[in-house]
């Protein structure tokens, strides 16, 4: 139509054939570039178990046979985990990359399917959905006999041991190399190992700063937390906690070197605990103690993200057409809470309606995507009859407001914005929702669906899902 009008235009005012094959030129480009903006890639995520625990591709004809149909669906392409658990795991700086190797050479290029790859530096297992069991290199996990606090750590001093704590980001206690020496490290040989398919292929690396692959604090971990639970502040481990003694000395009150004691536990409302309560408490979220800590315990999750990106931009500068992402949590329980209890104790001190915005700038000055959850959820489902989500007659979970801000967030700090799906549907009322979300304000760079499944290939499920791609 533009160019339709565009030629009926010119011709009527008797532009000469030079002005007008020129301007015809100009009006295709502003064609494809509309048809391009409105357009947004699927991937779907391959199952976490894709490889095993001995570097092999699990039942590889499955996998074949998988790919093809995805392939058929004209889904763009697909994301795997590359666990750091399996690549490094039998002796530091001794990577083996054959399963991912054979992934991309013998399935990603025969099926024409683009690739999402996580540099997963997270344990497999613990999480909802996990149907792996992956831990950290043997060899990481053993520094924890001599150095237990090379781990997150909650005020009941249980370990967590998904993901080493930011605590130790810059301690060399790993044969000399500190986390961030390792993380770069393990980049730089997925470069060199890929570097034939990075860029075509392989169009975009997720570089991994916490649990599950997120940047957050492991605050709801699942042996001890239950929905819609505050969590629990996880800066316990001796070098978090030395960090902010310095830091509240470095203030001027060194009274508030300790975190707080009031926060309830992993399943506490808000109201049921002192600091997150509103009123007049001298030591709630709201104090001026409050608000050190709270600042000091994102800022400390920033910079940690931060430094990493740092290495990532540095070991993958220079490769044209690939994207760097990094993951960031959506936490919508407690959202409407005035304190948003479950995003502080991940982290994300969103009080004001502000915690996205430092993220996405600080994602920004490394060129780096910002990849978000939950936008299959609607605020109507969270808050029904029965709800847990529902607490003294108030509903506190806005998975809807949530998204918006960080769609927002990204756009005002100029970043890529992709989605993800939290858990695992097959209905049109979850893929109209994504389709909403994708769109809302701006089309989002790309989508990656949660998760290949048998049922997924099935069927009426299937059928739904190839029609959420084509829309």
């Amino acid at each position: 139509q533009l160019l339709a009008g565009a030629v009926a235009a010119m011709q009527a005012v008797g532009l000469n054939a030079f002005t007008l094959a020129g301007a015809l030129c100009v009006a295709l480009w502003v064609c494809i570039q509309q048809a391009y903006a409105g357009y947004v890639p699927v991937y779907v995520m391959l199952p976490l178990n894709t490889v095993s625990n001995n570097n092999t591709l699990n039942d590889p004809g499955t996998l074949a046979s998988s790919l093809q149909q995805l392939q058929s669906g004209r889904v763009d392409g697909i994301m795997i985990d590359v666990w750091w658990g399996l690549v490094e795991q039998d002796a530091p700086k001794h990577y083996n990359w054959s399963a991912y190797i054979d992934l991309v050479s013998n399935y990603a290029v025969k099926y024409n399917l683009k690739m999402k790859m996580i540099m997963s530096f997270h344990m497999c297992g613990g999480n909802v959905g996990d149907q792996c069991n992956i831990p950290l290199p043997s060899w990481v996990r053993s520094v924890a006999q001599h150095t237990p606090d090379i781990f997150y750590t909650d005020i009941q001093m249980h370990r967590d041991q998904e993901y080493l704590s930011l605590g130790v980001d810059d301690q060399a206690l790993f044969g000399g190399r500190t986390p961030v020496q390792m993380y770069a490290d393990y980049m730089s040989s997925f470069r060199s190992t890929f570097s034939q398919y990075l860029g075509s292929t392989i169009t975009e690396v997720q570089v991994g700063l916490g649990p599950a692959g997120e940047m957050r604090y492991p605050s709801y971990q699942l042996q001890y937390w239950s929905f819609p639970g505050v969590g629990e502040f996880q800066c316990y481990d001796k070098f978090l906690l030395k960090d902010l003694q310095n830091a509240a000395q470095n203030a001027s009150h060194p009274e508030w070197g300790q975190p707080p004691n009031n926060a309830g536990t992993y399943n506490s409302q808000p109201a049921e605990t002192g600091f997150f309560a509103t009123g007049t408490n001298n030591n709630n979220f709201q104090s001026p103690y409050g608000q050190f800590f709270l600042n000091w315990y994102s800022q400390k999750l920033i910079s940690h993200g931060d430094k990493i990106l740092a290495q990532a931009a540095s070991v993958f500068k220079g490769i044209n057409n690939l994207q760097l992402a990094a993951k960031v949590a959506g936490i919508h329980w407690q959202y409407l809470d005035p304190s948003h209890a479950a995003e502080l104790t991940a982290g994300y001190m969103n009080i004001n309606q502000q915690a996205y915005t430092p993220i996405a700038q600080m994602f920004a000055k490394h060129g780096v995507g910002l990849d978000f959850t939950c936008l299959e959820m609607r605020d109507s489902e969270q808050c029904g009859g029965g709800s847990s989500c529902v607490y003294n007659g108030k509903c506190t979970c806005a998975p809807e407001e949530l998204v918006g801000q960080v769609l927002q967030a990204a756009q005002s700090a100029g970043v890529d914005f992709s989605g993800e799906n939290a858990l695992q549907r097959y209905d049109n009322t979850a893929y109209t929702t994504i389709e909403y979300e994708s769109d809302r304000y701006y089309f989002i760079s790309s989508f990656s669906y949660l998760r290949l499944t048998g049922d997924l290939l099935q069927g009426g499920n299937w059928n739904t899902f190839t029609q959420f791609v084509q829309n």
